[in-house]
């Protein structure tokens, strides 16, 4: 493993557990959970509304935060187009429901791709048929990467939106972002990246990818969940419409009209969650201090070794491109056993995997399963986990007599 499990808790308190569902949320280090108790326990308060000095520190505290996280993604040059949320799938649903309904119209195109997660599908989809745009999908190679010839295609005529994935959350493709965002943009789209499956694998700099709206969230990458960042290009922020009314996103509000504040503040309605942004802020400076290149490097191997020892059972089929290729996520599916089924019996041993279509029914479609079974890995994942794994697929596959 990368980091000792004492690290994590809830790890060190479960010995036996094999936990391997990071994907859908990580384990959260001892730092991240110190960072949090300390905030409550000493800087508690409302922020930017106290001119009392605990409000100030509780201000400061959640500024702090959003330089950290700034800081991880490559914008801490202008660390106030990160915007606070309750999640990537918020942040996605706030591009959508702002910039996409302002300039998106009837005759239009809005490009997503066949691996979306649903949260970065279903609000294109959606504004798609609001505004009488034509909705286009773009296939994957049989390999599971997308078909950069059909992106090429998608991208004719008025092209509004190029919706993606930095990382798939089924497959763990790594997908050619800065070179899909050249396209778009010579299209005339505007691009909107899920990276809620890479900040925690790869290192991520927004402005060398060339997006224009980057989303991710907080619990994926050892902070706390109900937390996220929406990283925009100023330009496109400031001409955005407000997200949701109320407090502390208003400038002035007069009797027949309101003036909205500057960003990020205009895009943060009400009392921010400012104990998960110090708690989300620290699970970045974690990372950072980590080392994300060297969280990258043991989960290729991770992902090697469980791609050859799965390779290896009768009846398994694996989904996606070769390790080199993709983020710390295997799905499988085993002939004969529901991917439901062998999801129990592996966690009667101690091993937790997701099971089910994982908010990615378009792809599921595409490799003609209802669901897989998925092992994702992270800094606390060994070489043991991964052997585990396959023997309790074997003694699944035993059990079930196929």
């Amino acid at each position: 493993m990368l980091v000792d499990r004492s690290q994590f808790p809830l790890l060190a308190g479960a010995p036996a557990l094999r936990y391997l569902d990071s994907a859908a949320t990580a384990q959260k280090p001892q730092a991240v959970l110190d960072a949090i108790r300390d905030y409550y326990t000493h800087d508690n308060a409302n922020p930017h509304r106290g001119a009392y000095e605990l409000s100030v520190r509780a201000t400061e505290r959640y500024h702090a935060a959003r330089l950290s996280v700034a800081r991880f993604i490559g914008a801490q040059a202008d660390a106030d187009t990160v915007l606070f949320t309750r999640g990537a799938t918020e942040a996605m649903n706030l591009v959508a429901n702002t910039y996409g309904t302002v300039n998106v119209r009837a005759g239009d195109r809005i490009v997503v791709t066949r691996m979306e997660h649903h949260a970065n599908f279903v609000p294109w989809q959606q504004l798609a048929k609001r505004a009488g745009a034509e909705f286009v999908i773009v296939e994957l190679t049989p390999s599971g990467e997308i078909d950069l010839d059909a992106m090429r295609a998608a991208l004719q005529g008025p092209v509004r939106i190029v919706a993606l994935p930095h990382v798939s959350n089924v497959l763990g493709t790594i997908n050619p972002v800065s070179e899909i965002a050249v396209m778009a943009h010579a299209a005339g789209a505007v691009v909107v990246c899920d990276g809620a499956q890479a900040v925690p694998h790869i290192a991520v700099d927004v402005h060398a990818l060339g997006v224009d709206f980057y989303a991710f969230s907080g619990h994926k990458l050892g902070g706390p969940t109900g937390i996220g960042a929406l990283w925009g290009k100023r330009a496109l922020l400031e001409q955005m419409p407000p997200w949701q009314l109320g407090g502390d996103m208003i400038e002035f509000v007069r009797d027949d009209d309101t003036s909205w504040n500057v960003i990020p503040h205009k895009f943060e309605a009400g009392t921010p969650n400012v104990g998960g942004a110090v708690g989300m802020g620290a699970g970045c400076d974690w990372l950072l201090a980590l080392g994300i290149d060297r969280v990258r490097a043991h989960e290729q191997t991770l992902v090697a070794q469980a791609l050859t020892e799965l390779h290896a059972i009768d009846g398994v089929t694996t989904y996606g491109p070769p390790a080199e290729r993709r983020s710390g996520a295997v799905s499988f599916s085993v002939e004969g056993v529901h991917p439901h089924d062998l999801a129990q019996l592996l966690d009667a041993e101690g091993i937790c995997v997701r099971a089910g279509h994982h908010c990615a029914q378009p792809l599921m479609r595409f490799i003609g399963q209802p669901a897989t079974v998925r092992a994702s890995f992270w800094v606390y994942s060994d070489a043991s986990d991964v052997t585990a794994l396959a023997g309790a697929v074997r003694r699944a596959k035993e059990r079930f007599g196929v």
